[in-house]
């Protein structure tokens, strides 16, 4: 592999070009092509925890990143309206109380709202279980800290995400990517020429017949697949019977104040509208299917629901959720939008993107292509694919919700055998068993199974061995402790002025 071609940038390109170039010799040689004509998709500015990971492979600092890419800190998404209109919950990234070996924290709060039911406690001796997550506690009140301490220390069940403008993060990347050698062409392909025995791709035409050979191909141009699709012919696994949003409008407004820890969800007729507070400006966008709402009516909506004055037209988009059955196929692999797609409610694009670049980091064919290792690729792509959809779905699925056609359908859906084995679990014992390689964590499914609605019968047995009086007294000092540390903490704002802020040469 002694020649990468990378089409398209983007945040999904750039990423791929960057990890690529942090990994091989000099004698291998990316070239990313790309055109300004055909511009790049930037709706996708929260992110999730794992990008600290990918940030930390390449040695990039967080204050800097966040200060050249206008950034601020997530610690969580606000959901508005999803159970029934009127309420919200919130789903934070930090763990609720602390586990133990033999049984999860929630399962200690189960019991005490038994005990409370039953007169054997105070009746708000339980709270609410957010009163046991520090993240959701900070983020509803404007304040922030990355974790700190040891683990035994509150501060420590800090984690934390960004908000980020994805083109600026690109940017970043591609410096970083530049520095260590990667070659960007402006460019458009054009054709696809490849061998007649095998199928390989052995080169790209660009509009201006420069023609790129190369032994690895990825494709990065976005929902138009170039590659994966136009030459190697991977085919599309639909799931839009599970997720029927099919599209989306996009607007950035003016920022109207301090910008707030936690990106915002909040349920539509049809759909769904996001807020993203940057440091320059705020996201806003309407998710919404078509087959339940037209556009002028969801450009209605996301214009009502705005604070801000508007800094650009409405960006309209077109989608399909689901993935390629194959993300990689003889030498042509396909990376973020080009290998699949689950809409952006939980933040999961970049990372979506982010996975297929460590996987393919991991799985590097530098002595050539192997049939076993190109296969295992496509097996946990597809896994990382079908467990985030099945997490996407519960948001949708588990709703009180009747007041529209949309709601009702979603509301009455089949779903997929793995999400409805888990909330009957769930449902049954307040068990929650993630796999090893789950992105969302056991914490991440208790905030949106319980924020849904879903109440388990029962919960686990194993934790009647802790006294009911030492239960009580300790619950209650644990959830006084996790105010307390709340309320030392700097606010948001703050925060970003001492650490990450911007200046004007960046904005």
């Amino acid at each position: 592999m002694e020649k990468v071609i990378i089409v398209g940038g983007g945040t999904s390109g750039w990423m791929c070009a960057a990890a690529i170039a942090r990994i091989v010799p000099p004698s291998v040689s990316v070239t990313l092509v790309e055109s300004e004509d055909i511009g790049t998709i930037g709706v996708g500015e929260a992110t999730i925890p794992t990008l600290m990971e990918f940030n930390d492979f390449l040695g990039l600092k967080e204050d800097d990143v966040l200060r050249q890419s206008q950034g601020t800190f997530k610690l969580g998404i606000d959901f508005v309206d999803w159970l029934r209109k009127g309420e919200s919950y919130f789903h934070p990234f930090g763990s609720y109380g602390r586990d133990t070996p033999e049984f999860a924290f929630h399962q200690l709060w189960l019991r005490l709202k038994v005990l409370s039911a039953k007169g054997q406690a105070p009746p708000d001796a339980a709270g609410t279980i957010s009163d046991y997550n520090l993240c959701t506690i900070a983020a509803l009140d404007d304040r922030f800290s990355p974790p700190q301490g040891g683990s035994d220390a509150i501060l420590a069940t800090m984690r934390h995400a960004y908000h980020i403008d994805s083109r600026l993060y690109s940017q970043v990347l591609r410096r970083y990517a530049e520095q260590k050698g990667v070659r960007r062409i402006e460019g458009m392909v054009i054709s696809v020429e490849q061998d007649t025995e095998d199928g390989r791709i052995r080169s790209v035409t660009l509009r201006d017949d420069h023609v790129l050979e190369g032994d690895l191909f990825i494709d990065c141009s976005g929902f138009k697949s170039l590659l994966i699709e136009g030459a190697m012919e991977s085919d599309f696994i639909d799931w839009s019977q599970y997720l029927p949003c099919d599209r989306a409008l996009a607007v950035p407004t003016a920022g109207t104040g301090s910008p707030p820890p936690f990106t915002q969800a909040t349920a539509d007729a049809a759909g769904w509208r996001w807020r993203i507070p940057l440091q320059h400006r705020t996201g806003n966008g309407h998710v919404y299917s078509s087959a339940f709402m037209d556009r002028d009516t969801a450009h209605r909506n996301l214009i009502e629901g705005v604070e801000g004055e508007p800094l650009a037209d409405c960006l309209p988009l077109r989608f399909r959720t689901g993935h390629r059955r194959a993300f990689w196929k003889k030498n042509c692999i396909a990376i973020g939008l080009a290998g699949g797609f689950i809409e952006p409610l939980e933040s999961t694009s970049i990372h979506l993107a982010q996975m297929g670049v460590q996987r393919l980091v991991n799985l590097w064919p530098g002595r050539g292509l192997n049939v076993s290792e190109i296969a295992h690729y496509n097996r946990l792509m597809t896994a990382d694919y079908e467990r985030t959809r099945d997490f996407i779905v519960l948001h949708y699925n588990a709703t009180e919700r009747d007041d529209t056609a949309f709601w009702r359908y979603v509301r009455n859906m089949a779903i997929p055998d793995t999400l409805a084995a888990k909330l009957d679990m769930f449902r049954f014992s307040g068990r929650i068993v993630p796999s090893p390689e789950d992105l969302f964590t056991a914490h991440s499914w208790l905030a949106v199974m319980l924020g849904q609605g879903i109440e388990p019968k029962n919960y686990d047995a194993l934790v009647d061995r802790v006294p009911a009086d030492a239960l009580i007294r300790n619950m209650r000092l644990l959830k006084n402790a996790i105010a307390k540390t709340a309320a030392t903490l700097p606010s948001h704002q703050s925060y970003i002025d001492r650490h990450c802020s911007a200046t004007a040469e960046h904005r």
